[in-house]
């Protein structure tokens, strides 16, 4: 591709995408704003997703392709993406969704026209498995996320009811200011977080992306009876989380707590983001003590399998 550094990098972390990944390749590649890369991590697929990748790269030199050798997680390859991204703004793209061709450029004017705003997203639609709309999703200023207070935006943040906008269009800079993406549930939820103490959110007011939801996604593999399963996403983030003993709600109260020590904010922002988590505790607090209980229960199944062996090896060596 050319020497010149694109305004827009577009990372797409895919494994084993071959399903969907044609409709999603061809949706960006169809942009109006053309000054963009295309970054593909593909995370050891043992589908046809590295054929069809190839045949795209053969195609198109703002595409640029890696593969792993073995799956890193989903952590590890969505934050790839971004690390090997060169542009001004950077947009994540999942193999499964759709772009409308203006998405780029809307995105890319709001940030352009306003220092203030980090992230740019459109309106979202809902989507099945055939590409038939099944409903739409937009916050249309409801959540205050362009507000210029950070608190307020941060609290808005936590109402949210889903996280599209980590689909929309990012400052690099300000991404890389963050750790980026965590290896826990909701690491979405807390990046966005962290993003919204350092600027504005800005909504388009149009329905540019169109958000598949199907029974292979991560949304549903990674759920129990209907809700989310915070200890399958563990692991769906990182393979070796399998096994652990881990405390998934009160990770994600400490990633909030931190982002909001770590932000360059007044002291008195700081001090109502924390009125939100204090808030926040209140509806959480009984799932956190369950958290502690189910610990320790896997702490003590583990530490009473392990006394017989070290009794017996004990009892070998005299």
């Amino acid at each position: 591709m050319s020497s010149n550094r694109p305004r827009v990098s577009v990372g797409m972390p895919v494994y084993n995408g071959e399903n969907y990944i044609r409709e999603a390749l061809d949706s960006i590649l169809a942009q109006t704003f053309q000054n963009f890369e295309l970054v593909i991590s593909d995370n050891a697929s043992t589908d046809a997703t590295d054929e069809i990748c190839k045949e795209y790269l053969a195609k198109d030199e703002r595409i640029r392709y890696y593969r792993t050798p073995r799956n890193m997680g989903a952590t590890w390859n969505q934050n790839q993406v971004f690390k090997l991204s060169q542009g001004e703004y950077f947009k994540l793209a999942a193999h499964d969704d759709i772009c409308a061709p203006e998405f780029l450029e809307k995105c890319v004017e709001a940030l352009d026209q306003d220092s203030s705003v980090v992230l740019a997203y459109p309106w979202t639609k809902n989507i099945d498995q055939n590409g038939e709309v099944t409903g739409e999703y937009d916050l249309d200023g409801k959540l205050k996320l362009g507000s210029s207070r950070p608190p307020v935006r941060f609290r808005s943040m936590h109402r949210a009811f889903m996280c599209y906008p980590i689909f929309g269009v990012i400052r690099s800079a300000a991404l890389k200011q963050t750790p980026l993406l965590g290896s826990f549930g909701h690491a979405d939820g807390a990046l966005l977080s962290r993003l919204t103490l350092m600027g504005r959110f800005h909504e388009v007011p149009q329905h540019l992306f169109l958000n598949r939801r199907h029974p292979e996604q991560s949304t549903s593999v990674c759920s129990k009876d209907g809700n989310c399963d915070f200890y399958a996403f563990l692991v769906w983030w990182d393979p070796d989380n399998a096994g652990r003993i881990v405390f998934p709600t009160w990770r994600l109260f400490g990633e909030y707590c931190k982002a909001i020590a770590e932000t360059p904010i007044t002291l008195y922002d700081q001090a109502r983001c924390y009125l939100t988590m204090a808030s926040w505790l209140r509806t959480r607090w009984v799932i956190m003590l369950q958290e502690v209980v189910v610990a320790t229960n896997q702490w003590l199944h583990a530490n009473t399998k392990a006394a017989p062996k070290s009794q017996k090896a004990s009892q070998g060596a005299e």
